[in-house]
């Protein structure tokens, strides 16, 4: 049996490219060392498929002295957020009393058990008659009310202490959600309201189409993926615990916005980058770059949000937030939010610009530190320009209702970028990009100084013991 891999065994060099003129034993054991272990070709247990081992070893680790300054950066900075997360861990969301607006209602599980439909003038009796004019929205809304087959739903609970109780929805031909017989919904109860009126239907049950598509991508992560997709999958499992349990309820328990996503973006970089890629030194190069990267995010987004007059409170929801919670710094939690959105591409960023350095250097341990850079920085370039235009994109589409509504106000792109709604938008993405473009020269620069710094081993650095074909490997 051979040795046993972790998810980053598997080197990213192609397994066709020409063989070195040396041969091939530089590999794990002393892979780092330019100029030493060179052995006799393809005769040590590679066949003429299998000539070039850099295709199937992990990457070459750095020497123990490497490894050792590596860790005493990684160590104090890995206790300081462990530190933080016990110093800022809540004791949980805190209670308050719901105020019925919004998503602060008590909702259970229903389900439509008839739908009849019904002339609209017959159930809406007791609205205002329409006056004939479709001129205003108000005027066509009325008209509408009055013409028609509206649906009459009857749905019953299925959930909590009023579960079988049952009451009648009345939707409208134009409602852009139509009910039918069978449909699962979700359902808000307002005990102050009259007894008829207690209940209502707020939305569509949607967990068993949502499951579904959840369960399709898990599949498709892990038979594409394998093992690195499981892992994958186990610490995108522990991100979310992070952020539900730590990041959100401290939040709410009053504690700093921003030091609470400092201190658990940390977490959930170290947590996702050594649970997928490896206890490397490799690893802890992408570490490195993400941090200074996310420091970098920090500073510029504070800066510019206050500078810019960003309260964060732009809409419905954060102004409900605002009136439930006043102690929570608005502007801060803008702030969180932008460090938090960054760290899940700067991670891809990171660790693609770290693992091109190293396979670099496989292919040509004469390389130094300057010729490493220059030709990591060439493969950067392109992940740039690649990565700046997704996060735009991305933010234009999340907003695209709002974009569409200054348009139709045929307002100017002035006036338009000037609103607070937008604005802070704008300053997410060109923070969140100053951030990415700046982590692949630093990244890539630090990959370059560590692997070219690497010492030879005491032994003069001959090559290891090559036992059945595969090259040992060193932790």
């Amino acid at each position: 049996m051979g040795p046993r891999r972790s998810c980053d065994d598997r080197s990213v060099t192609s397994p066709h490219q020409t063989p070195e003129p040396h041969g091939h034993a530089h590999g794990p054991g002393h892979g780092s060392e330019p100029g030493s272990g060179h052995g006799s070709g393809p005769s040590q247990g590679h066949g003429g498929g299998h000539g070039h081992s850099h295709s199937h070893g992990p990457a070459a680790p750095v020497s123990r002295h490497l490894r050792k300054v590596i860790a005493a950066v990684l160590i104090p900075f890995a206790t300081a957020v462990v530190v933080g997360l016990v110093v800022l861990w809540p004791g949980g969301t805190p209670a308050h009393e719901r105020t019925g607006v919004g998503f602060d209602r008590q909702t259970q599980q229903g389900e439509v058990v008839s739908v009849e439909h019904v002339d609209c003038k017959d159930v809406n009796a007791a609205q205002v008659p329409p006056t004939g004019d479709t001129s205003t929205p108000e005027g066509r809304e009325a008209v509408n009310a009055q013409q028609g087959q509206c649906a009459k739903a009857t749905v019953e609970v299925t959930t909590g202490p009023d579960e079988g109780r049952r009451f009648v929805e009345i939707v409208q031909p134009d409602a852009p959600r139509q009910l039918h017989e069978g449909q699962g919904v979700v359902v808000a109860y307002a005990p102050d309201a009259p007894h008829d009126l207690q209940y209502s239907v707020t939305d569509v049950n949607r967990k068993v189409p949502l499951a579904v598509l959840a369960g399709i991508f898990a599949l498709v992560v892990v038979l594409v993926g394998r093992m690195r997709g499981v892992m994958a999958l186990v610490a995108l499992a522990a991100s979310f615990l992070v952020l539900t349990l730590f990041i959100l309820p401290a939040i709410l328990e009053g504690s700093n916005p921003l030091v609470v996503a400092v201190v658990g973006s940390s977490a959930i970089m170290l947590i996702a980058l050594y649970m997928c890629h490896g206890l490397s030194a490799r690893t802890s190069v992408a570490v490195l770059g993400t941090l200074i990267s996310l420091m970098l995010i920090g500073l510029l987004g504070s800066v510019f949000i206050d500078w810019a007059s960003l309260s964060g409170n732009t809409d419905d929801n954060t102004g409900l937030i605002h009136g439930l919670y006043p102690e929570i710094d608005m502007s801060g939690l803008l702030l969180a939010g932008i460090i938090i959105g960054s760290l899940g591409v700067l991670d891809d960023v990171t660790v693609t610009q770290t693992s091109a350095v190293w396979e670099l250097h496989q292919a040509d341990p004469g390389m130094g530190p300057r010729g490493l850079y220059r030709a990591a920085i060439r493969i950067g370039r392109d992940h740039i320009a690649s990565v700046v235009n997704t996060l735009v994109l991305a933010y234009a589409g999340a907003a695209l209702p709002l974009l569409l509504l200054f348009s139709i106000a045929q307002s100017s792109m002035g006036t338009v970028a000037n609103s607070e709604l937008v604005a802070e938008e704008i300053v997410r993405t060109l923070v969140g990009s100053i951030g990415l473009v700046a982590s692949v020269p630093v990244t890539t620069a630090l990959a370059a100084l560590v692997v070219s710094a690497d010492r030879p081993a005491p032994g003069g650095g001959k090559p290891a013991a090559v036992r059945g074909g595969r090259r040992r490997r060193a932790k």
